[in-house]
């Protein structure tokens, strides 16, 4: 649900980083805040709970160009990982455009991912989202861990609709951006259909 800007000539996207909590959502998208440059870049806004909390931002990215004539702002957000927090998922979720799910590659994380990864489905049907159309990459995390489970596993486990996947170590940058360039290529494709 993409909002357009006619004034600024500005088609404003909202891209939703989605799992369970602790799994990499916020370090993510303060990555991609502190590599982004001042000029294309919104203030970060944090809206904390007692054990979680939502990020926010928006960028204008120069490099993803225009979809007629219009400049593509994406509005990143992360959702409070804990189940505890549903209604406040299902608020982040409404008028997403691409949703990012974010795993935590570790074993004793997957019943945490699963649930997490049921939930979003359950919450985008609630709003009468198609999970099987919508923008969608899956990236596994902190695959720098010893107790990382192999990516094939985590695949069996995670992928529902031969989405792009991609392995990151987001404290450090890994895959960070890969994911964002797919997920927000997806959004583009999607735009220009319509």
């Amino acid at each position: 649900m993409s909002f357009i800007n006619f004034a600024a000539r500005e088609i404003n996207c909202k891209i939703v980083y989605y799992g369970a909590g602790l799994g990499g959502k916020t370090t993510n998208l303060q990555y991609v805040f502190d590599k982004t440059s001042e000029k294309q870049k919104g203030k970060m806004i944090s809206l904390a709970t007692e054990s979680d909390r939502t990020l926010f931002f928006d960028f204008l990215p120069l490099d993803l160009g225009t979809v007629r004539g219009f400049k593509t702002r994406f509005h990143l957000y992360t959702v409070p990982g804990q189940v505890f927090y549903d209604a406040s998922r299902k608020l982040i979720l409404r008028g997403v455009d691409g949703v990012v799910f974010v795993a935590d590659s570790q074993e004793e994380r997957l019943d945490a991912n699963v649930e997490a990864l049921e939930n979003l489905q359950d919450n985008m049907k609630e709003h009468g989202y198609d999970f099987t159309k919508i923008p969608y990459v899956l990236q596994l995390n902190k695959r720098d861990l010893p107790n990382a489970l192999p990516v094939d596993q985590l695949k069996k486990q995670l992928v529902k609709r031969s989405e792009p996947v991609f392995e990151a170590i987001a404290f450090q940058g890994v895959g960070v951006f890969d994911t964002l360039k797919e997920v927000a290529k997806q959004v583009l494709i999607e735009l220009k259909k319509g």
